[in-house]
């Protein structure tokens, strides 16, 4: 089983014994006093432990559909009023969203969340026993605040710089700059003091490296963020995760590895892996089901999704074969990628397109996926009047989406031909290993080694001095030698790098970063026409200026 951080008693009663200390009046009845408790690392994780609970429940779910549908990525319609959901999904594909977007208010709140909760760590943690323990904890706090406001600065532009815990004073927006200099700060501060190692005990919290990789982030972006380029700065964070540990701390996976790093059974032994959330399909404070979103739902029994079974049955009929243990529990399938995106899967010798499922589908024996239905089951607008007959087809997956039902509610329909629209990607491989819930144990990189490896060759494409005797040519020739038989590139672009970028890091919620800073965010792809580029940055949530009446709209909203 993964091992998940958990908020402990510990926490809540050493929170509840520090709100008592406000009041001088009041007498302190606990006996958790900042000179006994925290002390031992087991009790200073239980501190740390709120902090990524917290930033594991969103990251997966709005986090990842905010992230990733806002871009030629991914894409969410409805079926038959099906997945509708207030049109939330819509507006991110349209780029119409406005302040009441649902989704943008649960990762404006998601981050804040994050910061409240690490501002009060730090308050907890003030008063306790100097020592080794306390000083590196200090350093993870400040970096997991330092990435939840780098979250919010590259979403919503301008947000309020609040580090003080237990201020009733409502803060107005800072600019984004000066959020940009406080990430900045923070981790150059809290770098010294990460762990450098990697291991069991540090997998899944901010190390050393982690801290390094945001910098990378920050750099890469800086033009964007502040209008002044950082591409030297950028290759120097890459450096300091390339040459960890003599430079043997990091590295690819082979070609062979590289689907198997994202399957269920992934966790800290991974070679890319620089910071991951440990998923664990036995808890529910976080949740990871990539695989009931993705997963075309005739394709249940076939990827082993949670409840679905083929049992001794052969070939089975899908909607047709009962008995002998065959459960047909079917995936939702919503969501699958644009035309345009897959168009970057172009390479027949390239790993990376297994993880894409399009096309005629087959059993792994070779036979035909057959699904049973009806001819109205299948073509919701068939006229014959034998629509209720029987019809059985070969399940195929079609490239593209039609709104054919109503496309001014994204509706595909509801019937055969619309749910088995769009290419579906199953790079995080549905949970072989759970029987009982749709929840997955597949961990979810936030950082990677060869996101590192392509932003230093961007860096360097871009103007930056090389070190190390690196090119941008050697660099992405590097990454591609673990993932394609085709021959080295003899020459590299910046366009080569965008297309490589998709090709390496997609359903990794870095997609919209990538366009906007390649300048791709008001392309049109999908059914997508608006070129408006103050969508850049989304706007502060409804929910968010009704309790900060300080907050000051972004411009275009």
């Amino acid at each position: 089983m993964k091992k998940i951080y958990q908020l402990t008693i510990g926490v809540i009663l050493t929170s509840l014994a520090l709100s008592s200390c406000h009041k001088l009046e009041v007498p302190v009845k606990s006996q958790l006093t900042s000179a006994v408790f925290p002390t031992t690392p087991d009790q200073y994780n239980s501190i740390i432990g709120a902090i990524y609970t917290r930033f594991r429940q969103d990251y997966s779910v709005g986090f990842w559909q905010v992230q990733s549908h806002s871009t030629d990525e991914s894409v969410q319609p409805a079926y038959g009023g099906n997945w509708f959901d207030g049109g939330r999904y819509m507006q991110l594909h349209l780029h119409t969203w406005n302040k009441d977007n649902a989704l943008l208010s649960v990762v404006y709140s998601y981050f804040s969340d994050m910061i409240g909760m690490s501002n009060q760590s730090l308050y907890i943690l003030q008063d306790s026993p100097a020592g080794d323990t306390k000083t590196e904890s200090i350093a993870q706090i400040r970096t997991m605040r330092a990435y939840a406001y780098f979250q919010l600065m590259d979403m919503f532009g301008s947000v309020p710089l609040d580090t003080i815990y237990g201020s009733k004073v409502t803060q107005a927006n800072a600019p984004r700059e000066e959020i940009f200099n406080f990430i900045e700060s923070e981790l150059k501060q809290a770098i010294p003091n990460l762990s450098p190692t990697k291991d069991g005990q540090t997998y899944g919290k901010a190390n050393r490296y982690t801290a390094f990789a945001l910098l990378a982030k920050l750099y890469i972006n800086a033009a964007i963020y502040t209008g002044t380029p950082r591409w030297n700065e950028t290759v120097n964070a890459c450096d300091s995760v390339i040459n960890a540990g003599g430079g043997i701390l990091y590295g690819f996976e082979f070609r062979d590895k590289y689907l198997s790093m994202f399957y269920p059974e992934n966790g800290s032994t991974n070679k890319e892996f620089i910071f991951a959330i440990p998923y664990d399909a036995s808890t529910s404070s976080g949740y990871m089901f990539h695989a009931r979103y993705d997963l075309n739902r005739n394709l249940g029994m076939k990827y082993h999704y949670s409840g679905a079974t083929v049992g001794s049955n052969i070939d089975p009929v899908i909607n047709l074969t009962t008995g002998n243990g065959l459960v047909n529990t079917k995936p939702s399938g919503p969501r699958m990628t644009t035309a345009e995106y897959f168009s970057n899967f172009n390479d027949p010798n390239d790993i990376r397109n297994q993880q894409w499922l399009s096309g005629k589908q087959y059993w792994a024996d070779g036979n035909p996926i057959m699904v049973k239905t009806t001819k109205k089951g299948y073509d919701q607008f068939y006229a014959g009047s034998d629509g209720s007959a029987s019809y059985t087809y070969q399940l195929e997956l079609s490239p593209n989406f039609t709104l054919r039902q109503n496309p001014s509610t994204f509706d595909c329909g509801n019937d055969e031909i619309a749910w088995n629209m769009g290419t579906r990607n199953i790079k995080f491989l549905a949970d072989y290993t759970n029987t009982i819930s749709r929840n997955q144990n597949n961990d979810i990189p936030v950082f990677r080694y060869s996101d590192i490896i392509l932003m230093k060759a961007e860096a360097i494409l871009r103007g930056a001095t090389p070190t190390n005797g690196q090119t941008a040519l050697s660099l992405v020739n590097s990454l591609r030698a673990n993932r394609t038989t085709s021959l080295a590139w003899t020459t590299v672009t910046l366009n080569d790098i965008y297309s490589e970028r998709a090709r390496e890091m997609a359903w990794e919620t870095w997609r919209r970063n990538d366009m906007i800073r390649f300048g791709k965010f008001e392309d049109g792809y999908g059914v997508k026409t608006n070129t408006e580029a103050y969508r850049r940055i989304f706007p502060i949530p409804q929910s968010a200026l009704s309790t900060n009446n300080k907050l000051v709209q972004n411009s275009g909203y």
